[in-house]
């Protein structure tokens, strides 16, 4: 799995009043204030701002890496993270790129999706409709679009979906919940 993760201002939560101060500062013409992040974050991208580890990832993509592993129960499943901080004032969204040791097509997974508890579908390619933050915002379903075979695998081995989900509605204690509900 190779994921890029695109971070919003509430994930850090005073992050939001900076964004939109900076923002107001920025089209002022005035020098943002960067009391949050070591830079400007409004009209910018930048690296997650967790410190960077020896191996030259930060804390919060080594956390993904562990997560994906505890979840999936499977110490051996290989993922690479990259997490990116963007001017969003809610909800993270996702690129992953998926390989599979059994072949999987785009419909067959996207007849998957649809069926999942808290996902909902938005993979209008004929209006280039698909997640975007201030869609999923304030709300608890996780938006999936862009579903499409990887070109660089052979077959039906990869595949890219973009994942947009508000992580303070759809976060830890809710998913803790509904999981609980499924196994009363």
């Amino acid at each position: 799995m190779v994921v890029s993760t695109y971070q919003a201002a509430s994930g850090a939560a005073a992050a939001m009043e900076e964004l939109e101060l900076q923002t107001r500062e920025v089209l002022e013409g005035k020098r943002p204030t960067c009391n949050i992040f070591k830079q400007q974050y409004a009209f910018n991208l930048f690296s997650h701002n967790a410190p960077i580890l020896s191996n030259g990832y930060n804390e919060e993509e080594m956390k993904m890496v562990k997560e994906t592993r505890k979840i999936w129960n499977d110490p051996n499943v290989k993922v690479t993270a990259t997490c990116i901080r963007v001017p969003v004032m809610r909800a993270h969204a996702e690129s992953i790129n998926l390989q599979f040791e059994k072949p999987l097509d785009e419909d067959t997974a996207r007849d998957i999706l649809k069926r999942a508890a808290g996902v909902v579908i938005i993979d209008d390619r004929a209006s280039n409709h698909f997640p975007t933050p201030l869609e999923v915002s304030n709300k608890d379903d996780v938006a999936v679009g862009r579903i499409r075979q990887d070109l660089s695998q052979d077959g039906n081995y990869g595949l890219d979906i973009f994942v947009c989900g508000d992580q303070v509605c759809k976060g830890a204690a809710l998913n803790a919940v509904q999981i609980a509900e499924m196994l009363l």
